[in-house]
């Protein structure tokens, strides 16, 4: 189990895409550069009816690029208590 979790608050988030292209995961896919991200289960995030939505959390490698994108701050990384 992580120690952590990627967190979307989608009332912040305006759809724009930049943390789907600019995840490291989802960069193997070529339909990532449209900004709406693959329709596979092997991403991290996409986006989805004007939101983003964490997709697949275990393949999150807790790099922070998607929180480096974000222009609204819809993103963030939680860390868990042990």
């Amino acid at each position: 189990m992580k120690a952590y979790e990627l967190v979307v608050y989608p009332e912040r988030c305006h759809g724009c895409g930049n943390c789907v292209v600019s995840c490291p995961v989802n960069a193997k896919h070529p339909e990532t550069w449209g900004g709406k991200g693959p329709y596979s289960d092997d991403v991290v995030i996409r986006v989805e009816n004007g939101v983003v939505t964490v997709v697949n959390q275990d393949l999150c490698g807790g790099c922070g690029a998607c929180i480096e994108a974000c222009p609204v701050n819809a993103i963030e990384l939680v860390f868990k208590r042990k």
